[in-house]
């Protein structure tokens, strides 16, 4: 079934993609841990209007694409977002939510799979994220990822507290791998099972007020 990602899915998409998954995937996972919605009519055809609107703001040839490296280079992106004592996230910071802070602060579009990151930013620290603007033609966006309510700290301290932290998943992996905890069967996680005949009628529920309004 074609379902909308609410958010980035590893190895399924992006968020604001429409992608196809199977009914159970849905149904037990994605969209209860409201990382899905169901793909409506309306909600598709509003996707396509947006992105049409987006795209007349991207670079179409090297010299937009220089323009924009221009203009980047001299943005700097700042997230506020939840973390722990030791600076790790409660969450992540992805290339599509760079991509959304691009286009809020600076109404321009780049493609999110051009932006370069590894792996998610998932520490408070500053950060110079590579993208490339156009065939040829790149940049690295300074970027802030801060404490909610606060400020970053010295580099000194955040590369005290990733020290730190990284020394206590080890000691911890060390843990897991000892004789006592080889005999420990790791906890499979819950799943919310929703039976065929609820989930259909949900299905049915979110996509019929389109269908009197087409019907009207």
């Amino acid at each position: 079934m074609e379902v909308i990602l609410t958010q980035d899915v590893d190895k399924v998409g992006l968020r604001g993609e429409v992608v196809n998954v199977a009914r159970g995937y849905a149904r037990n996972f994605l969209l209860p841990r409201r990382l899905a919605e169901v793909a409506t009519p309306a909600k598709v055809a509003e996707l396509e209007r947006r992105d049409a609107h987006r795209a007349r703001h991207e670079a179409r040839s090297v010299e937009q694409g220089r323009e924009i490296a221009e203009l980047l280079a001299k943005t700097v992106l700042r997230f506020e977002v939840k973390s722990g004592p030791t600076g790790a996230l409660f969450g992540s910071v992805t290339p599509t939510d760079i991509a959304d802070e691009i286009w809020r602060t600076r109404k321009v579009r780049v493609d999110r799979r051009k932006i370069e990151l590894p792996e998610p930013i998932k520490r408070v620290g500053r950060y110079e994220v590579p993208i490339e603007v156009f065939t040829d033609v790149r940049v690295e966006v300074k970027t802030l990822v801060v404490p909610e309510g606060g400020e970053l700290p010295p580099e000194e301290e955040l590369e005290a507290a990733a020290q730190a932290e990284a020394a206590a998943e080890t000691e911890a992996a060390a843990g897991e791998a000892s004789p006592e905890a080889e005999g420990e069967e790791p906890d499979e996680a819950d799943e919310e099972q929703v039976p065929d005949d609820a989930f259909d009628r949900a299905v049915d529920a979110a996509v019929a007020p389109e269908l009197e309004e087409e019907s009207a």
